[in-house]
């Protein structure tokens, strides 16, 4: 196995996030915070060590394969959460906490340990937003050029078009990143611009741009965008909240070609945007139906909550403007069955992926139809084309792992001494990259402070699982893959 080029990426990567907390040390210093020698000394600290690691490995780049992509992968998800954690602990956090809040931001989950965030250095804040942003987009390049290669969890449908395939763990990855990286950033100025026009500051709305885009959920307030619930922001969020869970190859194709059609043709979109109006429909009764909202709020004002919250949710978002988990038990089961659906692949959002319902359910429907004519053949079909054995394997293999993996979690979490609400939703909600849950505890409106250490670390595993798509953690932890 050639390791050389692995530690030349992570080099390159830890000095990108140094070089990353040189905003935040200049916005505490332009406020005289007594914090801003954190980020200038945590930046120092990330690019010396990055820059060994690039001294290390220079060199000739070698030829890497299929174990080598699996490797980075897991390198990459597990070394570089540390790196982002350096400015938390400086701050005097905790290192369980603070792994747990750099994880939750670079996975783009949105759990948090932090209360007080009103008062809470600009730095920090901004190195919050920052790490989502930096999430994101890496999340959007590990799914669309590294992740159909490995052929990990039905991924390898979503090949970028005119990919070299010659068997190149990367195929043309720069091309891919500038690609992907233009859209992602458009798209982005984009978003802060509504919010600034929406009546943020521009501190808040680049900061939520950031957790937008990034289907993250960092807020910079304790009342997350409920802080902004008069003005019309959380309507430009639902916009943006949506485009971040389409397929980002798409969003490029549209936005720098101009190919419409494409999300004609694509039945990730289709469906995608079906169940978004589906769910949010389906809160909107039952929230009207079992609260006193249309008293209170009237129709706009409930719609604006109900439609916000389920599109958070639904796309991982995790930003939140109301404490729906008081809206009655049947919301609260329709929002944790939404937890699991997530947006389409090859997109910032979390969860099952919309391509994966659709095949599980035509695989069982064919399955059904097997069963009551054993002779008839029932071909499962995506986009128009067959679906083959090995993509229809690994879509199963990885929904098997995910429910096993909730459920192990949740035990895990219950043992702690969690009660049942607070451990399925805590669960559910961090292996589906979603932020907050359901329960007492971790509700929209708390946070992460009160777990064990324990607890923290089940949901800091569960964070990465979810988000490194299993598959590939469990072929680095098998000995067949050590040994070549």
């Amino acid at each position: 196995m050639q390791l050389r080029p692995l530690l030349l990426a992570i080099g390159i990567m830890t000095v990108l996030l140094g070089v990353a907390m040189i905003p935040c040390a200049l916005i505490d210093w332009a406020d005289k915070r007594p914090e801003a020698h954190v980020f200038a000394v945590s930046s120092f600290g990330a690019v010396f060590i990055g820059t060994c690691l690039w001294v290390l490995a220079r060199g000739e780049v070698e030829r890497t394969g299929q174990r080598e992509g699996f490797l980075l992968t897991v390198m990459v998800w597990t070394i570089l959460p540390v790196v982002a954690a350096i400015p938390f602990i400086a701050s005097g956090m905790s290192f369980t906490d603070a792994v747990f809040e750099s994880v939750s931001g670079l996975t783009t989950t949105g759990s948090t340990v932090l209360t007080g965030l009103d008062a809470l250095p600009r730095g920090l804040l901004l190195w919050r937003a920052i790490i989502h942003w930096f999430g994101g987009i890496g999340i959007i390049v590990t799914a669309i050029a590294i992740l159909p290669q490995l052929r990990v969890g039905g991924m390898q449908l979503f090949q970028l078009e005119n990919s070299d395939r010659s068997g190149k763990f990367l195929p043309r990855v720069t091309d891919i990143a500038t690609y992907l990286g233009l859209t992602y950033l458009i798209v982005s100025v984009a978003c802060a611009l509504s919010y600034y026009l929406c009546g943020m500051s521009w501190f808040d709305a680049i900061c939520h741009a950031m957790a937008t885009m990034s289907a993250g959920g960092f807020s910079t307030h304790d009342a997350s965008f409920g802080y902004y619930n008069d003005t019309p922001a959380p309507w430009a969020a639902i916009v943006f909240m949506l485009i971040a869970g389409l397929p980002f190859s798409l969003m490029a194709m549209l936005v720098l070609q101009g190919r419409v059609m494409q999300f004609v043709h694509d039945p990730q979109p289709r469906l995608y945007f079906a169940l978004a109006i589906f769910f949010s429909v389906m809160v909107s009764i039952l929230y009207f139906a079992n609260t006193s909202g249309l008293l209170d709020e009237g129709v706009i004002g409930g719609l604006k909550l109900t439609i916000f919250n389920t599109v958070a949710v639904m796309t991982g978002t995790g930003f939140a403007t109301a404490p729906y988990d008081t809206w009655g038990i049947p919301v609260q089961a329709l929002i944790l069955g939404i937890t699991f659906v997530g947006g389409c692949a090859g997109s910032a959002a979390c969860g099952l992926k919309i391509f994966r319902l659709e095949i599980a359910a035509k695989a069982l429907f064919a399955y059904s139809r097997r069963m009551v004519q054993p002779h008839r053949r029932s071909p499962i079909k995506y986009g128009g084309k067959n679906v083959d054995e090995d993509t229809l394997q690994s879509v199963m293999v990885f929904m098997f792992l995910y429910f096993a993996t909730f459920l192990i979690s949740a035990a895990l979490l219950g043992l702690d001494g969690l009660d049942p609400m607070t451990a399925i939703t805590g669960a559910a909600t961090t292996l589906s990259n979603v932020g907050p849950g359901l329960g007492p505890i971790n509700g929209p409106s708390s946070t992460f402070q009160d777990f064990s250490d324990f607890s923290t670390w089940v949901c800091t595993i569960n964070m990465l699982l979810g988000r490194l798509e299993f598959v590939v953690v469990f072929v680095v932890l098998t000995r067949r893959f050590w040994r070549g």
